[in-house]
């Protein structure tokens, strides 16, 4: 179980994350605030993945922080240490470059990542893909969303023999928004 300290982390890391994310709304059809997935995905990590690490569930918290907000590198790790610094760092796309470099680079990336930061990525692709399927974003044509299940499976495959349960989450997870997308 969580020492005290650990909660009190975990509570100021989720807080930060919704200050944070405080005017951000999901790219789906129901604008959903964006602070709900980062905490889907601490939920996988924790439920179905079951990790219990602080730093890893800490940096699921606020992994898109950094590329989604103002926060800076020096914040997060002053707040929350280096090591879940490194974590989001290491999951964080660097958004000075184009769309589809950073999608490749994601790919290129999965399997040298660390185990904790591979954790975070792929519970976060399993989140992202059942809202890909079940809150389509809005303006996102059918090819576009197929698209971007073979894209999260092709990132998911550098990922494997990170997390067993994980794996299999996002498989069925995959199966069923293949289903639904194509009827």
């Amino acid at each position: 179980m969580w020492t005290e300290q650990e909660g009190g982390t975990f509570i100021r890391a989720l807080d930060f994350a919704a200050e944070k994310h405080r005017h951000q709304r999901r790219k789906g059809n129901a604008q959903l605030p964006y602070i709900n997935h980062p905490i889907r995905v601490v939920e996988i990590l924790w439920r179905v993945g079951e990790v219990r690490d602080m730093p890893t569930l800490v940096a699921a918290l606020l992994h898109d922080t950094l590329e989604d907000t103002a926060t800076t590198a020096d914040e997060l790790e002053s707040l929350f240490g280096a090591e879940v610094l490194t974590l989001v760092q290491e999951v964080s796309d660097d958004k000075s470059l184009p769309k589809a470099t950073r999608k490749q680079l994601q790919i290129a990336h999965a399997p040298h990542l660390s185990r904790k930061a591979q954790l975070i990525k792929l519970a976060d692709k399993i989140a992202n893909v059942y809202d890909v399927s079940h809150d389509s974003p809005e303006g996102w044509s059918h090819e576009r969303l197929l698209a971007y299940l073979d894209w999260a499976e092709a990132v998911v495959a550098g990922l494997r023999g990170v997390n067993a349960a994980l794996e299999a989450h996002f498989d069925a997870v995959l199966e069923d928004a293949r289903k639904i997308l194509l009827g």
